[in-house]
Parts: structure tokens; C-alpha cells; sequence
């Protein structure tokens, strides 16, 4: 347990069971950035992903992906919570539009809870649903931070289990906390997935016979951890409230509490004596693959776990919450909490565990040293006021008080004016400055916007090409006080966004015959019969195409698998064709090889027979 050679691989936790595909999934996430959205979309629909940069460098691999994937994912992120960059971001991620939805926590705390909930359809129709719950402590981004998962495979049975009610309630309610507007397919799909997890039988991990699932931040309920003989706390975010009362739960045994240097700083020397050991992990495990990090990525310590001990019974937790006031306590009068998500295991200390085994030498604890006092300085309460001001004001920013218009320009440039249109009056008095611009196009066409939001007045963020309008743009705030500046993104509702967009998106990629049969190809590949092949290496940039795509290779094959497997592959090549027809000039389309295309008629006449049956 928790042994830090044992590594569970994002991609890999969302691959279906054999003999299952992936049928639909729910993810909640606190922060989130889109190149890891799309990376995780080719995880779930073509079974790998095991080079990040390969992957993303593909965009006719990504359109599939993204396509194969969007109607049947939705992910619940934190308003004010998606990264951003000052580069061009990918036009392919306004194909995630509908995919993510931003919500508020009902606390007015942060929504924090990191999960998957996952399910899967048997390829023997007699073999029952199968779901997967992902309980984790990461965020749906490219941190290489260490984190802990946990990955639970359970079958649907015919009656509830009283002990998946936390998780009905938090899918139940995920919907109403929308900032903005919400696609109805998806909300239908979250509010089905809530009622269906009430039916699953869990697979219980190995040494432990017991499990319990909490919800913080949701009704009245939630995780509260129990007095025991000792405790343990691994948490890179700490307070000095949360610790007192941790620490108090096993006064004679608070054994060990693990941090981050920069947290242990500020708490007070009396707290941090409560406990045995005070640990922090060993600098030469934060780069664990010796590379240094990229720009908005982390590395560290990310987990969250509690472990206690209470007689030959240990119980370990983990989830999303940190050791803070706003993930754990939630007293009388207390009106910001935050929604965590938790999962106890409980087992024979023998099977399981004890804390010594979990977190000492032979288990986490040989990536730990003891935390000097000195080492840092405690973060100045200026710039910790300074942080306070940026997350109120992305907040405020990201709630539902600003939209876009789209406007069609009179003129033969085929481009869109995108109004912001503010709302509310909002002073942001502790703002010096706002700029926004569509995460499509960059920084440099940022427009500052802090005057026209104050005033509500619509503020003209410029023309954009058709293929570049988005309902996502990135905000610079900067802090009056400290000069501090902070970037993120935000998805707004949008009045006129043409119908002809997606379809935009689609011409830029698939803007040749070779780029048309790679994209086929993936069409036709089945999610189980057919792993993404490494790309082609085509130029020094290590950007190809997957699957050489040849205008002359036969695909013959590929078109009769799939209409013998009756799947539906065969209608999304229809409508991939369809969609082409319909933007061609003169009813021709010369990405249409010739052969295909006589090929095709044959098949949409088998198709259009077995309708008509």
C-alpha cells in the first residue's frame, strides 16, 4: 500500500475491463488544463496514450478523439480554475465546449473533489455493466506532482447500496451548480450515472475488508475522522485549526505529519510538536524521472492521506480534501466549506497495514526526511492577502456574470466580431487591471476589459475567423496592491455562435486526401480491435500523421469489418462524408480520393436498405 514503485498511470486507469468498452464517464476535477483534456480523450478512445507530445501533436488524431469521446464525457470543473497561456491554444479544444462545465460550490468554498465514474458496456450482451470509481488526489492537469488513487472496479446489480449514497448525492447535484448554461444530453448522462452508481458492488482492494465513500461540502453529512489510538497525516496544504483537531483525535499517538516545507513554515512550533515526526519529502524525489518541470507544472507533494490506527484495525483514507479548515471541520457557523470527496479503506492491521509500514522506511516514508524548522520562510502575509484577492476575483470573474455575442462581419473576410458583454456592475476595486482574449489567438490580441466590466458596457475583443471562435477566453488579473498578475480561463454562454463552426474545425483539419484517409482510418479502427499505432515520423519536428493515410491503400477491408460489426462506425463515416459534400464547391470535394468515393456509394446504399428494414 502506497508503495512508491507501485504507479498507476492516468491513461491506464481509464482503459475498459477486458471485454468491456467504454460506454460514458463523469469526471470532477478542481483546476484543469486542456492539452490534458485532449490527451485524456485519446486515452479513452483508442486504449493508449503512452507519449503525451506524440499524441498532441496529431490533430487529425485529436479531432477523432475528441469527436469519438465529447458525447459521452462530462467534466465538472471549478469556475476560475482552467489554465491558460499567453500562446495560441489549439482551435481543437472549442470541440470541448459542451464537454466542460464549470460549477460553484453550494459552501461558497472551493469545488475540489477529484473523481471518475466511469461505465462500461460488456461486448457479450449477456455479461452485466461493469463501472470504474477513480477517487484521486490529482487535478485533471499535467502536474508531475506525487499523488494518490484509488481505482475500484464494481458490477451493477439489481439492488441500491446504502453505501453509495454520497456519490449519488454529489452526481445527483453536480448539474445545479452550473455557473452558466449546461447541454441537456449531458445532464440527463450525469443525473443517469448518479442513479445507476447506487446499484454497483464494489471490488474490495487487497487487505481490506471494509470501505466507506464520504462526501465534505454536500448536506450535512461528510467525513469526520474518529478518535483512535494514532494517526498520520500526509497533506501539502495545511492549517493550523485542521491540525489541532487531527492531532487531538490521538493525543498520546500523533505519529507523523507530512507536508510541504513552505505550509510547515507557518505553522506555529506548538502545533507541529503534537506530533512525533515531521516530514517533508526528500528533494531528490520531487523529480523523480530527473527532468526539470514545465511551465505550469508541478512536481512535489500533491497527496492527501489520513491514517489511523485503533487496536489490529488500521483505516486509511484518501481523496481530495487537505488537512484545512475548509475540507475537514465544518462547525457550527462556518459558511465556506469546500465539496472534497473521500474513500476510507479499513482493514487487519496485519493485511492492511500499519502507519509505520504504510508511510515508514519500507513503504512512502524512504521518500521522506525530517523538516528543519529554518530551512524557509514563512510566505508574507502580503502576498498570502495578495492570493486571497486573485481566487476572489477569478471567482467573481467566472461565475456567470460575464457572456459573449458573435456577430457575422458585413464585408467578404468571412470573419466574426466577439463582444464581451459584462453584467452586474462589478467594481473589482482590488483589481488594477483585466485583459481577455479568446484562448485561440493569444495574448496578442488581449484587449483590457476592466473599464467596460465596471461600467457594464459590451467591450469589442476584435474580428476572428470562423475557425477560431470559442466560447473559452483567457483573463490576465493583476492584483492593485502587489502588481501580481495570474492567468486562467472561463467558458461563457455565447449568443450567435454559427452552427458552421465544428465544421470549420473540421476543413482545418482534414484539409488533404492524406490527412482524409488517416482520418478514416481512426473512423473505422473499433475502440477493442484497434490501438493507435505510433505515428510516422515525418519531420524534424517529430509531427506525422497516424497510419500513412495513402490515397491508393485499400480500405475495402477496413469498410466491411465495420459493417459486419453493425456498431455505428459505418454512420459516423457517413456523416464525416456528409459534412464534406456539404462545404465543397460545386458539389466536389477533391479530399474525396476517387476510388472512395465509388466505393462509398455502394456501402450508403447498404445502409440506406438496412434503414428502410
Amino acid at each position: 500500500m502506497l508503495d512508491p514503485e507501485t504507479r498507476l498511470l492516468y491513461g491506464d486507469s481509464l482503459k475498459a475491463p477486458p471485454g468491456y468498452e467504454f460506454d460514458c464517464g463523469v469526471a470532477t476535477t478542481f483546476s484543469m488544463d486542456f492539452e490534458t483534456a485532449l490527451a485524456i480523450s485519446v486515452s479513452i478512445a483508442f486504449l493508449v496514450s503512452k507519449n503525451r507530445d506524440d499524441v498532441l501533436s496529431d490533430h487529425v488524431a485529436l479531432l477523432e478523439a475528441v469527436e469519438r469521446t465529447a458525447k459521452r464525457l462530462v467534466v465538472y470543473a471549478d469556475a476560475g480554475q482552467i489554465h491558460a497561456d499567453r500562446g495560441e491554444g489549439s482551435r481543437l479544444t472549442s470541440l470541448l465546449e459542451k464537454t466542460i462545465v464549470e460549477v460553484k460550490s453550494p459552501g461558497d468554498g472551493s469545488f475540489h473533489p477529484k473523481l471518475w465514474a466511469m461505465r462500461f458496456k460488456p461486448l457479450d450482451h449477456d455479461d452485466p455493466i461493469k463501472m470504474r470509481l477513480l477517487i484521486l488526489s490529482r487535478n485533471l492537469t499535467r502536474d508531475r506532482s506525487w499523488d494518490a488513487a484509488l481505482s475500484l472496479d464494481g458490477t451493477v446489480l439489481s439492488r441500491p447500496s446504502a453505501g453509495n449514497r454520497p456519490l449519488h448525492d454529489l452526481l445527483k447535484q453536480l448539474p445545479s451548480m452550473a455557473v452558466g448554461s449546461m447541454d441537456d444530453a449531458r445532464r440527463r448522462m450525469t443525473l443517469a450515472m448518479a442513479d445507476e452508481l447506487r446499484y454497483v458492488e464494489w471490488d474490495m482492494p487487497p487487505g481490506c475488508d471494509a470501505l466507506d465513500l464520504h462526501v465534505n461540502g454536500i448536506g450535512a453529512g461528510g467525513w469526520k475522522p474518529a478518535k483512535s489510538r494514532s494517526i498520520a497525516v500526509m497533506s501539502p496544504f495545511i492549517d493550523e485549526e485542521a491540525l489541532e483537531h487531527l492531532a487531538a483525535l490521538a493525543p498520546r499517538a500523533a505519529k507523523k505529519l507530512i507536508s510541504r516545507p513552505d505550509q510547515l513554515a507557518c505553522i506555529s512550533k506548538a502545533t507541529l510538536g503534537k506530533f512525533e515526526q515531521v516530514l517533508v519529502l526528500d528533494e531528490m524525489a520531487e523529480g523523480d524521472d530527473g527532468e526539470e518541470p514545465l511551465p505550469n507544472e508541478q512536481q512535489g507533494l500533491h497527496a492527501k492521506i489520513f491514517v489511523q490506527e485503533d487496536g489490529r484495525r488500521t483505516t486509511l483514507t484518501l481523496g481530495s480534501g487537505n488537512a484545512t479548515r475548509t475540507a475537514l471541520l465544518n462547525k457550527r457557523g462556518q459558511s465556506t466549506r469546500n465539496v472534497e470527496v473521500f474513500a476510507s479503506l479499513h482493514g487487519q492491521k496485519s493485511k492492511l497495514g500499519s502507519i509505520d509500514d504504510i508511510l515508514g522506511d519500507q513503504g512512502f516514508g524512504r521518500m521522506l526526511r525530517a523538516f528543519e524548522p529554518d530551512e524557509v520562510e514563512a510566505t508574507a502575509a502580503q502576498e498570502v492577502a495578495a492570493e486571497q484577492r486573485l481566487l476572489d476575483a477569478r471567482r467573481t470573474l467566472a461565475r456567470g456574470v460575464l457572456s459573449l455575442r458573435c456577430e457575422a462581419l458585413q464585408d467578404d473576410t468571412k470573419r466574426w466580431r466577439l463582444w464581451l458583454i459584462p453584467s452586474d456592475g462589478l467594481q473589482l476595486g482590488e483589481l488594477g487591471r483585466i485583459r481577455a482574449w479568446p484562448i485561440t489567438l493569444g495574448e496578442g490580441h488581449a484587449k483590457d476589459v476592466l473599464d467596460g466590466v465596471r461600467t457594464d458596457s459590451p467591450i469589442d475583443l476584435g474580428s476572428v475567423p470562423l475557425v477560431d471562435l470559442t466560447r473559452f477566453i483567457a483573463m490576465e488579473i493583476t492584483d492593485l496592491a502587489t502588481g501580481r498578475s495570474e492567468i486562467f480561463s472561463t467558458g461563457l454562454d455565447v449568443e450567435g455562435m454559427p452552427e458552421e463552426r465544428d465544421l470549420a474545425i473540421l476543413n482545418w483539419v482534414v484539409d488533404s486526401r492524406q490527412k482524409f484517409m488517416a482520418y478514416l482510418r481512426l473512423l473505422l479502427a473499433s475502440f477493442i480491435e484497434h490501438p493507435l499505432p505510433p505515428p510516422n515520423k515525418t519531420n524534424g519536428n517529430a509531427k506525422g500523421d497516424w497510419g500513412s493515410g495513402a490515397d491508393d491503400e485499400p480500405i475495402l477491408e477496413d469498410l466491411m469489418r465495420a459493417l459486419c460489426a453493425g456498431d455505428g462506425r459505418l454512420g459516423a463515416v457517413d456523416r464525416l462524408v456528409t459534412r464534406m459534400e456539404a462545404c465543397a464547391k460545386d458539389g466536389t470535394d477533391d479530399r474525396l480520393p476517387p476510388h472512395f468515393k465509388e466505393l462509398w456509394r455502394v456501402f450508403r446504399t447498404v445502409l440506406e436498405t438496412q434503414d428502410a428494414r
